[in-house]
């Protein structure tokens, strides 16, 4: 697995590539829990390049969507599709997370909380 961050005006999109699995699922709680030190408040997990989850991967997503809502940060799913929406919905988690269809549709959501 590989992980690229990228910025949209006060929004971090993590676009990460590859499985998300047992031996990697860490690497993205890791990243995430440096950037909440750094008081980031926007995120958007780009899951385009991911062609597999397993629980660990689903575990890491669970994980960081609580610690961003108990510390009032926002955070968007992008790019759901595949294997990998069918372990979201499989696990009745597709209600859980806020997902958008796009990164574009992201940004556009999380913009409109910022201005709020």
């Amino acid at each position: 697995m590989e992980i690229k961050i990228r910025r949209y005006e006060s929004i971090y999109i993590v676009d990460i590539y590859g499985d998300m699995d047992m031996y990697n699922a860490n690497d993205v709680k890791n990243l995430i829990n440096t950037m909440i030190k750094k008081d980031i408040r926007y995120y958007i997990i780009n899951l385009d390049n991911v062609d597999y989850i397993d629980s660990s991967g689903i575990g890491a997503l669970i994980y960081v969507h609580s610690e961003l809502k108990k510390r009032n940060m926002a955070l968007r799913i992008v790019n759901v599709k595949g294997s990998v929406k069918k372990v979201i919905e499989l696990t009745k988690l597709i209600g859980f997370f806020q997902i958008a269809p796009t990164v574009k549709d992201g940004i556009a959501e999380l913009s409109r909380m910022n201005r709020s």
